[in-house]
């Protein structure tokens, strides 16, 4: 017998996109992510709001600052209590090729060199997804 899953990406999108390439110098730079989500119950959908900035080692603004939002669709959970652990983590692993894709296509596209992400274990946002995540 076939499972089926117990949540799925219904879309995404990005609502906030800045690049600011005075900021950036072709140098080492820090990434950051913030992600936090909201859990409607009676829909049974989860909004994960993932940002992610990066800056450059001597530049104190960022040069860069994107925010995807993706929905996701539970089939049988109705508390944030009952959201499995294993959701946190996968849906940003779900959400970041995307993010990543859009932004090298945005420098590319702006005829710089582009920035590239590389593949990444994000496992670590697993904890702060699940404590930024409140019920509506």
């Amino acid at each position: 017998m076939i499972q089926k899953a117990a949540f799925s990406l219904e879309h995404y999108f990005f609502d906030k996109v800045n690049i600011n390439l005075d900021n950036y110098n072709n140098k080492e730079y820090q990434i950051k992510f913030d992600p936090k989500g909201v859990f409607n119950k009676e829909e049974m959908v989860y909004t994960l709001n993932f940002c992610f900035s990066a800056k450059c080692d001597e530049i104190e603004d960022n040069f860069v600052t994107i925010n995807c939002i993706g929905r996701f669709k539970f089939t049988d959970i109705n508390t944030i209590e009952n959201i499995p652990p294993y959701f946190y983590r996968n849906s940003i692993a779900i959400l970041f090729p995307f993010l990543r894709g859009f932004l090298s296509m945005v420098t590319i596209q702006a005829n710089v060199p582009p920035i590239l992400l590389p593949a990444m274990n994000l496992t670590a946002l697993e904890k702060p997804l699940s404590e930024n995540t409140k019920e509506e």
